[in-house]
């Protein structure tokens, strides 16, 4: 192709002076001499470059013809025909020939036969064809572009689906058959109207008017996946979600959905974000006129609402708030928007200057089970935590100061205030034949303030206690490593701890806050001091023993370990319960396997006397292709009631099969197998590709609901997508996509 010129639409002159000045030169000169710089390159002001085989000028007609591999260029858009005619006089452009026009943005148009004025903008089209975005297309018999923004569109077809060049595979999985399109290139947005809906060919609904984002649009308002179903608990139900984007960092869902035997719920979802920070809320309001969750007839309305909030001040400070609170303890899990059974509210500012960390934080807590009293959840107002770690060494190790306060408040007036301060310093050695050999200090202190102690002198009506505390500690590991294959390698690694400690350090009187929920198990065997928190401590000398394997292979790894504690006489902190009483603990264990396509853990706690398994739990992810399957086995002991939780064997399945194409089957079981009992089932059956998406699932609750005793439930529903893109958000103003699980972003 040789560049044969300039025209110009809007200078006559300067057209054919141009186009003469091609005409008179031969071809192959007129190369030669752009290459030589004989020819004037154009510049950033010329409105339009021509390049073509050859060049008529009819200087009679006063028209220029491009003809032959014909490319004009005109402030970024891009022409390409076999023959292109420009006509002086009428200012116009006539294009025929496998005809294509690419605009700046990238969309491409088709067509046999194309009239354009105003630099290409404006035009007549005739067997239009249309490229939008990456798979959106818009067929038409004829069509007319407006203002180089609008495209008026006749007896036309879109989809935004990939369509296959197979033959008898050439319908799309769904589209948009209509009287007349408008497809606005600035909104960016395709109206129809008098339009049929088709999926695989098949009409399914008639519209008589009905608009979409086309796919380039990630944030559009519009509806988004309806749902329909039926519930044992509220009838049958629809819900149907409707997306507004607000602007490019903010936008909103509202979801209202009607049933026969629940009432009317309204959910709402609002997100923003600016440069430093971001806000997210989630809230509902429901009216139920047959009521019944409050234990009290009549009509009841109920609410809630979630939400965050963030705020960088640099990269090291920020500030954040969390909110969680709902007007009935039972109203959520009733209408399946959440099933917390405990919700936390803070507010909160940290930092972390180099390697130390501030944080001040408060927290109130709201109980949802049926066993919960109020005036017995503590709100903690506020709690401080501070930690200082130089970035240099200190006699050759490593440094650490944490410093740390609570007051901790209750509507019955049991209130605790309490001070922590603790110095730790830790350094290794390394010794020639491979031996790791770390020395440990630590020393604390602790002051606690009770307003309405269970134990004090007669008559007085608060308490103060302090607590004293050190200890040192010899970590030994001597790692053994083998190399194999390449890619292979194997390790082996005894690990011993001894820890230095005198008794005591647990005083009568002593509230125990948040150290309760203690579990000794594979995760801190190997700890200094393996009770959580700051209110119990371990006391007196001990050892714990074990050792740790690991196999590494090119495409993942095995991982064991194996641990125990020794002390010279029984610790009276630990209960029966914790597998930790008395001179020797519970042998404790994990097992996993980790590759790219399997997940595999398996966690043990085996009785120290008789060897049998007071503790497993078993976790199994494996997935192959677009199939999945998860698989969880726990069995606790009747001990851990002192958390709350009664004696459990219990195991979860969920499976999702892809077994033909794009249509797969879904289960998920929970069964209780110390009472034989299944809790939850669900089973259903899908299909999603990149342009539809159509599920049915059939949910059953067999047992009421331990924390609020609702009653078993059986739910049917039904989820339909068409989907207009890729992009995160793509509504269709019929039927978008699923988001309306409104979830913590």
């Amino acid at each position: 192709m040789v560049s044969a010129g300039f025209f110009s639409g809007r200078a006559s002159a300067l057209c054919l002076a141009a186009l003469c000045a091609c005409a008179q030169v031969p071809l192959a000169a007129q190369a030669a001499q752009l290459r030589a710089g004989g020819l004037k390159a154009p510049s950033k002001d010329d409105p339009m470059l021509l390049e073509a085989d050859e060049v008529v000028y009819d200087s009679e007609a006063k028209t220029v013809s491009a003809v032959g591999h014909v490319e004009i260029t005109d402030d970024g858009r891009i022409l390409l025909a076999e023959r292109v005619d420009y006509d002086q006089a009428k200012d116009q452009v006539a294009a025929r020939g496998h005809v294509s026009i690419t605009d700046d943005k990238g969309n491409v148009v088709f067509a046999d036969h194309v009239v354009l004025t105003d630099h290409l903008r404006d035009g007549a089209l005739s067997g239009f064809g249309a490229l939008i975005g990456k798979t959106g297309r818009l067929a038409a018999r004829s069509a007319q572009r407006i203002n180089g923004t609008t495209i008026l569109a006749q007896h036309t077809a879109y989809s935004p689906c990939k369509i296959c060049n197979q033959p008898g595979q050439r319908t799309p999985l769904w589209q948009v058959k209509a009287e007349r399109v408008v497809y606005d290139q600035t909104k960016h947005e395709v109206r129809f109207h008098s339009a049929v809906v088709e999926v695989e060919g098949v009409p399914v609904a008639w519209l008589p008017t009905v608009s979409v984002p086309d796919p380039s649009v990630r944030y559009a308002t519009g509806l988004l996946t309806p749902e329909a179903g039926n519930s044992t608990k509220i009838g049958y139900f629809t819900r149907l979600p409707v997306y507004i984007a607000l602007s490019q960092t903010q936008d909103m869902t509202l979801a209202p959905m009607i049933t026969t035997l629940g009432g009317e719920v309204l959910e709402m979802e609002y997100r923003a974000r600016w440069n430093n920070g971001g806000l997210w809320f989630q809230g509902s309001g429901a009216y139920n006129p047959g009521g019944g969750l409050s234990g009290s007839p009549g009509a009841q309305t109920y609410g809630h609402i979630f939400g965050s909030g963030r705020e960088n001040f640099s990269d090291s400070w920020r500030a954040g708030i969390d909110v969680q609170a709902t007007s009935n303890s039972a109203y959520m899990r009733f209408y399946d928007i959440s099933f917390l059974d405990r919700l936390v509210n803070d507010v909160f500012l940290e930092g972390t200057p180099g390697r130390s960390r501030f944080s001040l934080a408060s927290y109130y807590f709201q109980g949802l089970r049926s066993t919960d009293v109020t005036a017995r959840i503590p709100f903690v107002l506020p709690r401080l935590e501070f930690s200082y770690i130089p970035l240099h060494k200190v006699a050759g190790g490593s440094f650490r100061l944490d410093l740390s306060g609570v007051a901790v408040g209750r509507d019955n007036q049991r209130n605790d205030q309490r001070g922590t301060a603790e110095v730790n310093w830790k350094r290794p050695f390394v010794f020639g034949n491979g031996q790791l050999w770390t020395v440990v200090a630590d020393a604390r202190g602790d002051a606690y303030h009770f307003d309405n102690p269970r134990f004090g002198p007669p008559g007085t009506s608060d308490s103060m206690l302090r607590r004293g505390t050190a200890y040192v500690g010899l970590d030994w590991r001597w790692p053994f490593v083998a190399n194999g294959s390449p890619g292979h390698s194997y390790i082996l690694q005894p690990i011993a701890q001894l820890v230095a400690q005198p008794y005591g350090g647990n005083p009568r009187g002593l509230r125990i806050e948040d150290s309760q929920s203690f579990e000794f198990d594979d995760n801190n065997v190997f700890s200094f001091n393996q009770v959580p928190g700051y209110d119990l401590i371990e006391s007196g000398p001990r050892a714990n023993l074990g050792a740790m394997a690991e196999a590494m292979f090119p495409g993942g790894k095995v991982e064991a370990q194996i641990g125990q504690t020794y002390r010279l006489k029984a610790d009276p902190l630990f209960a029966a319960f914790s597998g930790n009483r008395g001179a020797s603990s519970d042998v404790v264990g994990s097992f996993s396997v980790k590759f790219p396509h399997l997940d595999f853990t398996d966690r043990i706690d085996m009785d120290r006397g008789n060897g049998t398994i007071r503790r497993h739990e078993i976790y199994v992810t494996g997935s192959y292709d677009r199939s999945s399957l998860q698989l969880s086995y726990v069995q606790l002991p009747t001990s851990v009631a002192s958390l709350g939780l009664p004696r459990r064997e219990e195991i979860n399945v969920q499976a999702d099969i892809n077994f033909w194409r794009n249509w797969q089957v879904f289960a998920a079981a929970q069964r209780d197998l110390s009472n034989s009992q299944f809790l939850n089932t669900e089973y259903g059956l899908g299909y999603e590709d990149e342009c539809l998406a159509i599920s049915l699932a059939y949910r059953r609750k067999y047992i009421s609901d331990i924390i609020q005793g609702l009653p078993p439930s059986t739910s049917v529903i039904l989820r339909f997508n068409l989907k207009t893109g890729d992009s995160p958000i793509q509504p269709f103003s019929l039927f978008p996509r699923d988001v309306f699980a409104l979830t913590h972003p």
